[in-house]
């Protein structure tokens, strides 16, 4: 149950998700009493996969606005709702579906991979949609004759290329909330926690992936500190992690990395990362955007169609058994 001080609002929305036949999906960077109502938690792919799969008549998407509009596209009959509208993402921004075309224009042998973190405009532009948790086991599984372009986090198009050997061309873009991680910042991290575990998500400089024990999508950040015989872990990602990790990993310590500030100079070990956008839902929010159904994520007929055809490709090969070679 959420904590007493929540319960009343908790046990609204609980109601409302009643009446409306309802299902909450919260991302792992949502504020912890948000997680504690949602159905599901989890990263992009498992979010991308519930909301696949839900015969639920409303999506209450506590998330961003590219999540919310990957579940519109798997559900083009369901009402899908945002706590708040302006919940956006510094990576969707990047990448523009106009200069993407442009760009594709100029060589008719791209095969364009897109991270999940994109409009659906984009999506609609691409073959294939990759999460953190995927990009691995899809970019391995790209077609050997055609040009690979990933847009539009570059962080994690160069960790795919060292995991795959596959040569691509990356859309110069990044999650601001990752990049603020720094080199000498989580070296102090480990002078001061030797024992620790250091999880680093692969949208951060290579420069802090060097010094990572591992490097996973927050999914399976959560299952590799469940199955770490160590103790004490510094997570290098979204703070809003925490909370999960604490409730699904009992007797376990973890530390979030401190981030620099614009000075280049180590921040106190109390600033970690957080995404403005991922906060600005609230429990309030989403008790709101249940009474009035908005706001609501509507989309063109002709993106709900073309978007859908990479998402489902995304979903099929991630369902495909690892094949090991030798």
């Amino acid at each position: 149950m959420p904590p007493a001080r929540f319960e009343p609002l908790a046990l609204e929305i609980l109601t409302l998700k009643k009446q409306l036949n309802a299902v909450i999906l919260a991302h792992n960077y949502q504020v912890g009493e948000i997680q504690d109502v949602a159905d599901y938690v989890g990263d992009s792919l498992g979010l991308a996969q519930q909301a696949a799969k839900t015969s639920a008549d409303v999506i209450v998407f506590c998330g961003v606005h590219f999540m919310a509009e990957t579940a519109k596209i798997l559900n083009p009959n369901k009402i899908v709702v945002l706590p708040d509208k302006d919940a956006g993402c510094s990576l969707e921004e990047s990448c523009p579906a106009d200069k993407l075309a442009a760009l594709q224009a100029t060589n008719p042998n791209f095969w364009t991979i897109a991270y999940i973190n994109c409009s659906a405009a984009v999506k609609a532009l691409c073959d294939v949609i990759v999460t953190s948790g995927n990009a691995e086991k899809i970019v391995n599984a790209a077609p050997k004759n055609k040009d690979l372009l990933f847009v539009p986090d570059e962080n994690l198009g160069q960790w795919v290329m060292d995991q795959t050997g596959r040569s691509m061309t990356l859309w110069r873009g990044n999650c601001y909330a990752h990049v603020e991680f720094r080199r000498e910042a989580l070296l102090q991290m480990r002078a001061k926690f030797p024992q620790a575990k250091v999880v680093v998500h692969p949208e951060a400089l290579r420069e802090v992936r060097e010094l990572a024990d591992a490097i996973c999508s927050t999914e399976k950040m959560i299952t590799y500190c469940q199955t770490s015989p160590a103790k004490q872990f510094v997570i290098v990602t979204e703070s809003g992690i925490i909370h999960r990790m604490q409730k699904e990993c009992p007797g376990k310590a973890f530390i979030c990395a401190p981030v620099f500030d614009v000075m280049k100079l180590p921040s106190d070990n109390c600033r970690c990362s957080e995404c403005k956008y991922m906060k600005l839902n609230t429990l309030e929010k989403v008790r709101d955007c249940m009474k009035h159904l908005a706001p609501r994520i509507e989309l063109p007929e002709s993106i709900l169609k073309r978007a859908r055809l990479p998402i489902e490709r995304m979903l099929e090969i991630s369902a495909r058994p690892l094949v090991h070679a030798g």
